[in-house]
């Protein structure tokens, strides 16, 4: 699979574990930035990561900052995402079987790398349950 990953300075480590994970998987990986831990803001970065999710270049993303909140809320401004701040493996699990989610976002500063990346595994491997949370799911996302 195709994804689009994205962090702010407080995230970059995280990202780069994620990143090298996901490879060693064999997904493809468009990397969007940051690319050092040199301060930056973190909108800046959901908005490219976002565009290739609604052109359709990427199915789904995964957006890392400090907490995971502010990747969260930048990212579901756009009608078509439908971004999870997840803190482990349960709410990863059901963002994808009941949200359908297509953005992961993370907390490089309140999760441990090893938890992350089983989050991502299961992320990644859930699928989307259908039936009644498809149509909840229209009430707020394209």
């Amino acid at each position: 699979m195709k994804i689009v990953v994205a962090a702010d300075h407080g995230g970059y480590d995280l990202k780069e574990a994620i990143q090298k994970d996901l490879v060693h998987a064999g997904h493809q990986v468009v990397d969007v930035g940051c690319f050092s831990k040199d301060s930056v803001d973190y909108p800046d970065f959901v908005e490219k990561a976002v565009e290739r999710i609604v052109t359709g270049e990427c199915p789904m993303g995964i957006l890392v900052c400090g907490t995971g909140i502010g990747m969260a809320i930048a990212a579901n401004r756009h009608r078509s995402i439908r971004a999870a701040n997840c803190t482990n493996v349960y709410t990863a699990k059901m963002s994808r079987e009941h949200n359908n989610a297509n953005v992961l976002c993370l907390g490089a500063r309140v999760l441990e790398t090893a938890d992350t990346l089983e989050m991502v595994k299961v992320w990644l491997t859930t699928d989307f349950a259908g039936g009644r949370h498809t149509t909840r799911i229209a009430k707020f996302s394209d």
